[in-house]
């Protein structure tokens, strides 16, 4: 329990196992005179995550912030539990997703039509947050938790509306979330590098996801803490990467709309038609089809297909 990745002196990472795998999502713990930890995952990965503040010798009587880059569930649904074991803890967190964390029904009924039957294994117990421990952050806003290390707040959509990015001036590295993919560390072995989008419902936009990784290299940033999962120092490559695969998810997934079939069958023709799209990338790079990757790849493809379909549905209620 309780894997840790230290990235350097002052930042570990804490895999928190999420859907009972390593190297899907973690939280990043920053030792300063404040401790603050950046993403939570689910409620069943605070075990973990309470292992991995005991093996570095931290009580959660220590924190002093716990961020949030989105309150997607797998990012922040265990929010709540943590912070009944962080009794001098408070939560930072978006303005547009403050609400859903005080009163949770609305995030749980999103969830449940996304992962249906599983939700429960997957994210329970969903605990709502008190309104005194929540901080709000605006676009800019900074936060200092030491005498040398400010971190700042960037109002960052594409992913989700109430989507932050988390700039770290020490390291001049962003926390990311999900604004600008996933990383899948499953291929670190084969020496392989890859960026995916995450387009997953209902507030995806591929324009301002692109905007922010135009803000991220405006900011000259050096690194990328990935919620899914870990730091890249090639900023470069998750930019390229994500301007080559967001026009192919977006044409696969018009193909699959237009289409005169149900939803179902047009969400199980995208997401075998995006599998297929990025398997095919791997295969030229030597990959074979019984790659580990592959089983969460068809997972992560069936919830960005989800957010596409949604997506252009929506855009066609606008033109009408």
């Amino acid at each position: 329990m309780g894997k840790i990745i230290e990235i350097d002196k002052r930042i570990s990472l804490i895999d928190g196992n999420d859907l009972n795998r390593q190297l899907r999502t973690g939280s990043y713990l920053l030792k300063e005179r404040d401790l603050t930890i950046i993403e939570t995952s689910a409620s069943p990965s605070i075990p973990y995550l309470l292992e991995g503040l005991s093996q570095l010798e931290i009580q959660p009587e220590e924190i002093k912030y716990i961020i949030l880059t989105h309150i997607h569930l797998d990012h922040a649904g265990g929010a709540g539990l943590l912070l009944e074991k962080c009794p001098n803890a408070s939560i930072i967190v978006h303005k547009k997703g403050a609400r859903h964390l005080e009163d949770p029904s609305r995030l749980i009924a999103g969830a449940k039509a996304v992962y249906g039957a599983d939700f429960d294994t997957l994210f329970n117990p969903i605990i709502p947050i008190p309104r005194e421990r929540i901080i709000i952050k605006e676009d800019r806003e900074t936060l200092s938790i030491s005498e040398t290390s400010t971190l700042t707040f960037f109002d960052t959509p594409g992913h989700a509306n109430h989507h932050l990015s988390i700039l770290d001036h020490v390291s001049n590295g962003m926390f990311s979330g999900d604004t600008v993919g996933i990383y899948y560390r499953e291929l670190d072995q084969d020496n392989i590098e890859l960026f995916l989008p995450t387009t997953s419902p209902n507030q995806f936009n591929p324009e301002a996801m692109l905007a922010a990784a135009d803000l991220y290299k405006e900011l000259g940033t050096e690194k990328i803490y990935f919620g899914h999962f870990g730091a890249s120092s090639n900023p470069s490559q998750v930019y390229s990467q994500l301007k080559f695969w967001l026009p192919i998810f977006l044409e696969t997934a018009v193909k699959a709309h237009e289409s005169n079939e149900a939803f179902e069958d047009k969400l199980a023709s995208l997401s075998a038609g995006l599998y297929d799209r990025v398997r095919e990338f791997l295969r030229q790079k030597g990959i074979e089809d019984n790659h580990p990757v592959y089983e969460i790849l068809a997972l992560d493809v069936r919830v960005c297909s989800m957010g596409l379909l949604d997506y252009l549905i929506k855009q066609k209620q606008m033109r009408s």
